[in-house]
């Protein structure tokens, strides 16, 4: 069943790093706004120390996980085993947002893979991890990754990611500030 931990030793490590998706969860301050939730793929998700994770923020739709950290900082991450025994692990603290172009991206990026569109790193402090017993989420058959963002970015090019950022990453959708200002063309 459940335990809390005070850090991500090795295994745990080994185990979130093997997982092939995981979820975000932020919501802003205030009633009225909304909660979000992202699935995230690819390789993105790195441990970084006992009590610091990060994941490589890829270009999206939306700008809600960059504007809700800016407003309040709370963040979890939820892993789920969809393959061999059950397990659910949930990363909870507070998150920042060192966005492309920042001083320290580069060296955080670094970290991952070379990924088209990337537009920040989401760096976490935890406070709580927990892990569960997952009993109810079924099994499933990883097929493979979908080549679809990667290529969308690639297409564009880094000028016509950093315009895509420009028109649809300035706000979320309660109308908080996103990505602000200009923003150096988006290299792989």
């Amino acid at each position: 069943m459940g335990r809390i931990s005070d850090t991500v030793d090795d295994d745990l490590a080994g185990w979130l790093h093997a997982q092939p998706v995981f979820f975000v969860a932020t919501a802003p301050s205030g009633p009225g706004g909304h909660v979000n939730v992202s699935p995230k793929g690819y390789d993105t998700f790195r441990v970084l120390g006992p009590t610091t994770v990060a994941y490589l923020d890829l270009t999206g739709s939306g700008i809600e996980t960059v504007a809700h950290l800016a407003d309040n900082g709370r963040i979890t991450l939820l892993f789920c085993a969809f393959t061999g025994p059950p397990k659910l692990v949930r990363l909870q603290g507070s998150g920042r947002t060192v966005v492309h172009g920042d001083e320290g991206f580069a060296e955080l990026a670094g970290r991952f893979p070379p990924m088209p569109g990337a537009r920040a790193v989401i760096v976490a402090e935890l406070d709580r991890i927990a892990t569960s017993c997952g009993y109810s989420v079924p099994v499933m058959e990883l097929v493979g990754e979908r080549p679809t963002l990667k290529e969308w970015a690639e297409r564009r090019g880094p000028d016509g990611v950093v315009e895509y950022w420009a028109q649809r990453n300035g706000t979320s959708i309660d109308g908080l500030p996103g990505l602000a200002g200009p923003v150096e063309a988006a290299g792989a």
